[in-house]
Order: C-alpha cells, then sequence, then structure tokens
C-alpha cells in the first residue's frame, strides 16, 4: 500500500493548533466597490448589492469566468461601468468565507452584511 507521508508525521499544508493564520485580502481600490451576490441570473450575470446602496446586474469578465467559481451570498469585488455605473458592473474577485469575516471585522462590508 502506498503512504505519501512517512507513518506518523502530521500533513503539510494545513492549520496545526495553535497557530495564526496570515490572510492576505484584496481591499478596494480607485472606483472598486465591494457587494454581496443576491441572485445568479444565468449567462455569467448576477445581481450584486453593493456597499454604496445600488443594486447592479454584474457580469464575470472572460479572463476571470475560468478561475472563479461564484454562488449566492458570496462577497465579491465589483468595478462599476463608466457608462450606467449605477445599474451595471464587473466580478473582479470572489473572497473565501475567511477573507469575508475579516473584510466585515475591519469594517469594510457596512451597508450591506
Amino acid at each position: 500500500m502506498y503512504h505519501p507521508r512517512p507513518h506518523g508525521q502530521k500533513p503539510r499544508g494545513g492549520q496545526t493548533s495553535g497557530d495564526t493564520e496570515i490572510i492576505r485580502v484584496r481591499v478596494p481600490r480607485g472606483k472598486q466597490l465591494l457587494g454581496e451576490v443576491e441572485q445568479l441570473l444565468g449567462d455569467r450575470r448576477m445581481s450584486v448589492k453593493a456597499t454604496d446602496g445600488f443594486t447592479r446586474i454584474c457580469r464575470i469578465p472572460g479572463k476571470v469566468r475560468r478561475r472563479i467559481w461564484i454562488k449566492e451570498g458570496d462577497i465579491v469585488l465589483l468595478e462599476p461601468w463608466t457608462v450606467e455605473a449605477t445599474k451595471k458592473g464587473d466580478v473582479l474577485w470572489r473572497y473565501t468565507p475567511q477573507q469575508s469575516g475579516w473584510l466585515e471585522s475591519k469594517g469594510y462590508l457596512k451597508g450591506i452584511v
């Protein structure tokens, strides 16, 4: 039987008890906003409630679409379009639950959570 690691060693990559994990979080820059996905609309589009109070129809651009999988309730980084800025935008990034918790604890998600 094949064993990927010698017997008795802890698996690598996981967090051991007592250690603190450093979380790197991408924060909004310039015109970028944070938002929560309210509803998936199909054809790579979704309804996102942003921190500025507007609900936008956002799409996932091609270069991002192949790398992320978005569900309802996820926190995302979005950039409003220059035309119809209060109605439409692009999703740039999806945050993990740990990153979302960090954003909430630092006050970035006021207005949506």
